[in-house]
């Protein structure tokens, strides 16, 4: 009971604060962005004038596998820079005004506390993704061809979890850094150094959150569901909840200190 009414102010907060609203658009726009973009290139640069008289622009023609990745690739940059700037405050400014204490000196537990906050974001960001991927989906059939439903889902569900990982770093720096700037920078240098020891050390990080996306162009050429996605699914699951784990940790010592 407690739990769910900390998760339903979350929720009416990010509506409130149009977060309902602009973030599922940012996704959906960047997810359809490259597909779109990709195929009428030609068009747009003959309509602005761009291309040498007599010369003509041809395209090479990508797989639905390769159009996906181009969807995922731009969500894996742009869309992770979107998820860390618009959550780096979720617990850090109620814990640097001073709400938070307020808050915890009600009977309500550190854990709840923390998990309905990741929830909440966790909730936006999933409905925002999936949104995002039917858009996404709609003009793949449209533009390049039919992507089977079992792929889309695969899609929807392994690349969700990368996405939450994302989530859950941000939420893990809230629980003992108070300036938004700070939370943001160590989030994003955080998996930029994820992505470089993977790519350093490929055979020993072979199941690596980093993966994920490699994985799921496997499956959708391949058709059966590759093993290794199912394995690095199942790492970032657990790397998910050592670091909520760490988070309701650090928040209770935070906390406590005061």
């Amino acid at each position: 009971m407690q739990w769910n009414t900390l998760f339903q102010k979350e929720v009416v907060e990010n509506w409130r604060n149009k977060k309902w609203i602009w973030f599922p658009l940012v996704i959906i726009l960047l997810s359809i962005l490259d597909p779109v973009t990709n195929y009428f290139l030609p068009q747009i640069l003959e309509a602005v004038g761009e291309m040498p008289e007599g010369m003509e622009f041809i395209l090479p023609e990508y797989t639905v596998a390769e159009v996906v990745m181009m969807t995922l690739g731009q969500l894996s940059s742009l869309g992770v820079l979107v998820i860390v700037f618009s959550s780096m405050g979720i617990i850090a400014n109620e814990h640097k005004s001073g709400v938070s204490q307020i808050i915890l000196v009600k009977p309500i537990d550190h854990h709840s506390y923390v998990t309905a906050k990741w929830a909440s974001l966790l909730l936006l960001v999933w409905v925002s993704w999936i949104l995002g991927m039917l858009v996404s989906w709609y003009y793949i059939y449209l533009l390049y061809g039919p992507l089977s439903f079992n792929h889309m889902v695969q899609t929807i569900f392994f690349y969700g979890l990368w996405l939450s990982l994302v989530v859950t770093v941000v939420v893990f720096y809230n629980t003992f850094v108070k300036s938004q700037g700070l939370i943001a920078f160590l989030s994003i240098a955080s998996l930029m150094i994820l992505s470089a020891l993977t790519q350093v050390f490929q055979s020993a990080l072979k199941w690596s959150p980093i993966h994920l996306s490699d994985y799921i162009k496997l499956t959708i050429d391949q058709s059966p569901i590759h093993t290794d996605l199912i394995y690095t699914g199942i790492v970032t699951i657990i790397i998910i909840a050592i670091l909520l784990l760490l988070s309701v940790i650090l928040f209770r010592k935070q906390q406590l200190e005061r």
